[in-house]
C-alpha cells in the first residue's frame, strides 16, 4: 500500500480537522479559521461564494507533491468525517481532456495508489467512470458504491445547459428520479424539461416543466464531493454558478498556484513549501541550467547530459532510463518538430524508435508505458502538448529551443521534470538533479525568466534562492538560481605503467609501502 510522505499525512489531517469541526456545528468560517490557528497559520477571511456554509477550501501543493493522491485521500476523509452516507458521489473535474483521460485510467487500475485508497477505504465498492460513461449508473449504485465521475471543468461550465450531454435529458436515468419522494429538499432546486429538451429528445409537451433525467439533476439529487484538480484555472463567477448548480455538500482544491488576491481567490486551508517536497524526496533539486548561443548546440548538450544520466542510473538500485524532453517551435519558426527530430537521427545518430512526437496533431505517445523496461522512448519532442497531464519521473533533461519570454508553455514543461524517480533520493548524486538547456543570447534573462516560472509553480520566493546553498552547481553549468559558475578542475593527467607481476617491496619501510600501494 501506498505511504504518504510527512507533509500529505499533515494535508490530510488538516482536512479531517476542519470537516470535523464543520460536522460538530461549528459555521464553515468558525471551522477554517481554527484550522488555521491550529497550524500556526496567519488567519484570513474564509470567502464563501454564496454557497451557504458549503465547505470550500484549496489546498496549496507545487508542482510534483502529489495532489492526485490527496484527491482520493480528500473522498475517504469527506465519507468518514462529514457526510452522512459510507458511499459517497464524488465528481472530480480536470483542466483538460488528457488529464481526464490519465485520471480515470489511473482510478480504474486496481494496484495503482489512487484506486488503492478508494478500494481500501470502501471495501472494494468503487465505480470509477468517465464522464461519458454516466448513464452506467445504476439506482441501486446510489447508496451501495462509492461512485467517482472524472470530467473537465468545461464539460460544466456553460451559461446556457442547452446541448450539453451532462445536462442533457437520457432516459437511462429515469430510474433514478421515481422513487424521490414529492418532499425531498434538494426537488425544487433541479432543473425542469424545457421546449428545447422536447424539441432535442423527442418528448411531449406534456413532459414540460416535470423533472429533467439528468447527470447534473442526478447529482444535485445527492450533492456530491468535487474535487477540483488545478484549480487556478476555476475563478470565474461562471465556474462557482456552475458548481451551485449541482449542489455540492463540499468543494475541495488542489492547486500549485492559487489565486488569493481577489474576491474569488482560494481558501487556502493548507500549504506546503518546495523545500519541503526537496526533503521528502519529491522532487529533482537543484535545476541545472546552461545556456547555448545557438539550437544545435542546445540539441547536442541536452543529448551528451541525457547520455551521461543513463550511465549514471546503471549504478542506481532501481530501473530508471532518463529522458530528454525538447520544445521546438512552431510551424512558421526554424526549429520545428520536424527539423528536431530530423536533427537527432541524421546529425546525432539517434535511432528513430527512441524518439517520439507529442503535439496536437502526433500522439505518438498514447498507449505507451515509459516506465516499462521495454520501452526504448529516450527523447520526447512536443511544443506545448505536454503541458499539463503528462507525467513521466523518467523525464530529467529540458530543452527548449525556444525563446524563454516568449514560450508561456515552459513553465508546465520544466515542471515535467522535477519530479524523482521512485519519490526517493538516487544514489548517484547527479540523479538527484534536473537539467534545462536553453538556447538564448542572453543568460541573465534566461535565468530570470525561469526563476520567475519556478515561482509561479508554487515555488516561494526566498526558498527558491535557498535551494543555491545546497546543491553547488556543476562543471561549466549554473545554477538556475543565480548561482556563480563553478570553473572544471584540471585534471591531473596520470601515466599508468603496466608491470607482468606484482614487484617485491618487502624490504621497503611501512611509510613507502603506503606510498607504493
Amino acid at each position: 500500500m501506498f505511504k504518504l510522505k510527512g507533509y500529505q499525512q499533515r494535508a490530510v489531517n488538516t482536512l479531517d480537522s476542519f470537516l470535523s469541526r464543520c460536522k460538530q456545528g461549528e459555521t464553515v468560517e468558525q471551522a477554517y479559521s481554527e484550522t488555521l490557528k491550529e497550524q500556526n497559520l496567519p488567519e484570513l477571511a474564509y470567502r464563501d461564494y454564496n454557497f451557504e456554509q458549503v465547505p470550500y477550501v484549496c489546498f496549496r501543493i507545487p508542482t510534483g507533491g502529489g495532489k492526485t493522491i490527496l484527491g482520493s485521500y480528500a473522498i475517504t476523509v469527506a465519507a468518514s468525517r462529514y457526510l452522512e452516507t459510507d458511499y459517497p458521489i464524488a465528481l472530480w473535474l480536470v483542466p483538460s481532456n488528457t488529464i481526464r483521460l490519465q485520471t480515470v485510467e489511473a482510478l480504474k487500475t486496481p494496484d495503482h495508489p489512487y484506486r488503492q485508497k478508494l478500494d481500501l477505504a470502501f471495501n472494494h465498492q468503487v465505480l470509477v467512470l468517465d464522464v461519458d460513461e454516466v448513464t452506467q449508473i445504476r439506482p441501486q449504485d446510489i447508496g451501495n458504491k462509492t461512485i467517482v465521475v472524472v470530467s473537465t471543468l468545461a464539460n460544466l461550465r456553460v451559461k446556457d445547459t442547452s446541448g450539453r450531454k451532462i445536462y442533457a435529458y437520457h432516459e437511462n436515468f429515469e430510474p433514478h428520479f421515481a422513487k424521490v419522494p414529492n418532499n425531498h429538499p434538494a426537488l425544487a432546486k433541479l432543473e425542469r424539461v424545457e421546449e428545447s429538451d422536447i424539441q432535442e429528445n423527442g418528448l411531449s409537451s406534456k413532459e414540460i416543466g416535470k423533472i429533467k433525467y439528468s447527470f447534473a439533476n442526478l447529482l444535485a439529487l445527492y450533492q456530491p464531493i468535487v474535487i477540483v484538480d488545478e484549480a487556478h484555472n476555476a475563478r470565474t463567477s461562471l465556474t462557482f454558478d456552475t458548481l451551485r448548480r449541482i449542489h455540492p455538500k463540499l468543494v475541495v482544491e488542489f492547486t500549485a498556484t492559487p489565486n488569493t488576491s481577489s474576491s474569488n481567490g482560494s481558501n487556502i486551508l493548507f500549504h506546503v513549501s518546495a523545500s519541503e517536497l526537496k526533503s521528502e524526496e519529491m522532487i529533482k533539486l537543484p535545476i541545472m541550467l546552461t545556456e547555448h548561443q545557438n539550437w544545435q548546440d542546445a540539441i547536442r548538450d541536452a543529448v551528451l547530459n541525457r547520455n551521461k544520466l543513463a550511465l549514471d542510473a546503471q549504478k542506481d538500485t532501481d530501473y530508471i532510463r532518463p529522458i530528454a524532453l525538447f520544445q521546438a517551435e512552431d510551424k512558421d519558426k526554424e526549429v520545428t518538430v520536424e527539423v528536431l527530430k530530423n536533427h537527432l537521427i541524421t546529425e546525432l545518430k539517434i535511432d528513430e524508435d527512441k524518439i517520439a512526437i507529442a503535439t496536437g496533431k502526433q500522439r505518438e505517445l498514447d498507449g505507451i508505458n515509459l516506465f516499462e523496461q521495454s520501452c526504448k522512448i529516450e527523447y520526447i519532442i512536443t511544443n506545448q502538448a505536454l503541458k499539463e497531464g503528462w507525467d513521466c519521473s523518467f523525464a530529467y533533461v529540458f530543452c527548449s529551443v525556444k525563446q524563454v519570454s516568449s514560450s508561456k508553455d515552459a513553465e508546465q514543461l520544466l515542471g515535467r521534470v522535477l519530479r524523482m524517480p521512485y519519490a526517493k533520493r538516487r544514489v548517484i548524486e547527479d540523479l538527484n538533479r534536473a537539467y534545462a538547456h536553453l538556447a538564448t543570447p542572453k543568460f541573465s534573462r534566461a535565468a530570470q525568466e525561469l526563476t520567475d516560472k519556478l515561482i509561479a509553480m508554487g515555488f516561494e520566493e526566498m526558498e527558491v534562492a535557498s535551494f543555491l546553498k545546497q546543491q553547488p552547481p556543476t562543471s561549466g553549468q549554473s545554477d538556475i538560481f543565480g548561482g556563480e559558475v563553478v570553473a572544471p578542475v584540471k585534471q591531473q593527467v596520470s601515466i599508468v605503467v603496466e608491470l607482468p607481476a606484482m614487484p617485491d617491496i618487502s624490504t621497503l619501510s611501512v611509510e613507502e609501502r603506503i606510498v607504493y600501494q
